[in-house]
């Protein structure tokens, strides 16, 4: 659900006009509803309210401070990746005592700073990472919260980019081997063990594959407090869907309905990483039509948003829906709806059928709050698109439109390049 609605034949986010908007910040343009973000975010609190937990934003899929302050207002944490969203996330306020910080390529550089800064855990990927990490913490006289990415070989059924929880998957410890690898844990004098990790994939659209890789990981909980291992914290990952065509992914309260038992026997503190659930729908791109054009085997709508601005369709042959910004009565065309880039893979639809639009007409590509603008570049030296938060009638623009100088900001001509040397 989400607060993108047409109000008298134009579209609106909450009660703020797009094409108000889009004259007075330009195109190409990402609007973000604040209804939707929180409504999604307390979802998630209220369906897991039973036990105790942490909702930990998977701040990759939106990494704007503005997001991640809202999260972090209603009591949420953060799920990152790198430094680089280390120092995102503290500038946006969040706890870090409510970060925990997964990825399989983390460096030492960034171990430090995430022990410095006193994040709640890491999520551990391999043997290699957990004795760089012993490492790093005893450089610092501290000791490391750790809890271990276990990859439980369960298929998410999901699209393979984005599926992670297989035996070939580059992340997490096979299940198989997870006993040894907290055995290693245990010894070593500056790790100290607090939880368990898992994560299967994202965009997922059935409850079963998460079941069973929660099963998997309770018995392995089991088995390791057998041994005599504290696991305090269980993180159960993300992963869930949204719709961005005719796809009916569950709710966060139909998911705990069906995981919560598992949950409650754990005993544990349950730490979730909800992304794209929380801002795919909350988000929408707002281009503006250049030309039209027809050929013998394809028609074309040519657009000031190109793959730079959003790469899921190039990437992944994913679906956005495409809308006109206002309604009016015409003919449906079939079209490729394509960006300004030198690349014939930079499209955002392709054989779409959509109303006839003409050149400075608004088009809104919906569900584009997740993985959008974070996947955002410069290509073709095109400066990335302003971002705008709606909250009722009013607007605020969370991120400026990158400049021309912008585009050149760090870059040294060396002097041995000036005109007249050699």
């Amino acid at each position: 659900m989400h607060d993108f609605r047409f109000k008298k034949g134009k579209l609106y986010c909450e009660d703020v006009s797009i094409e108000a908007l889009a004259e007075k910040v330009g195109t190409p343009l990402y609007v973000y509803s604040h209804n939707t973000l929180r409504r999604h975010f307390l979802a998630y609190q209220k369906a897991f309210a039973k036990v105790p937990h942490l909702i930990a934003f998977a701040m990759k899929a939106n990494a704007n401070l503005a997001i991640l302050r809202l999260f972090a207002k209603e009591g949420g944490g953060i799920d990152i990746v790198s430094e680089g969203e280390l120092h995102r996330a503290l500038a946006a306020g969040v706890d870090p005592k409510k970060m925990v910080f997964a990825g399989v390529g983390k460096t030492r550089k960034e171990m430090q700073a995430a022990l410095r800064a006193g994040i709640l855990m890491f999520n551990v990927e391999s043997a290699q990472e957990l004795t760089a990490l012993d490492e790093v913490a005893k450089s610092l006289g501290t000791k490391a919260p750790v809890a271990l990415r276990v990859n439980p070989d369960i298929n998410p059924k999901t699209h393979p980019y984005i599926s992670t929880g297989l035996k070939k998957s580059k992340f997490g410890i096979e299940i198989t081997r997870a006993v040894e690898q907290y055995q290693l844990a245990s010894r070593l004098s500056n790790i100290e063990v607090v939880g368990i990790h898992s994560h299967i994939g994202s965009q997922l659209t059935q409850i079963k594959p998460f079941v069973d890789a929660l099963k998997r990981i309770g018995k392995l909980i089991e088995e390791l407090r057998g041994r005599g291992m504290e696991i305090k914290y269980w993180d159960i990952g993300g992963g869930l869907g949204i719709t961005y065509d005719a796809e009916k992914p569950p709710l966060p309260k139909e998911l705990a309905a069906a995981i919560l038992p598992l949950l409650k026997e754990s005993g544990c503190t349950i730490i979730l990483e909800p992304g794209r659930s929380l801002v795919g729908n909350a988000g929408a791109l707002i281009t503006r039509v250049i030309y039209t054009k027809e050929g013998e085997t394809k028609n074309f709508v040519i657009v000031d948003a190109g793959m730079n601005d959003l790469i899921r369709p190039s990437l992944y042959e994913a679906y956005h829906e495409i809308v006109p910004v206002v309604k009016k009565k015409r003919r449906n065309a079939t079209v490729d709806v394509v960006g300004p880039i030198c690349e014939s893979g930079d499209f955002l639809a392709q054989e779409r059928t959509l109303p006839q639009v003409a050149p400075e007409e608004l088009l809104a590509v919906l569900s584009a709050g997740a993985y959008s603008f974070s996947m955002a570049s410069n290509y073709n030296a095109r400066p990335r698109s302003a971002e705008v938060l709606v909250h009722g009638d009013k607007y605020a623009t969370i991120r400026e439109r990158e400049s021309m100088d912008d585009l050149i900001r760090g870059e040294r001509i060396p002097e041995f390049l000036d005109f007249g040397q050699s």
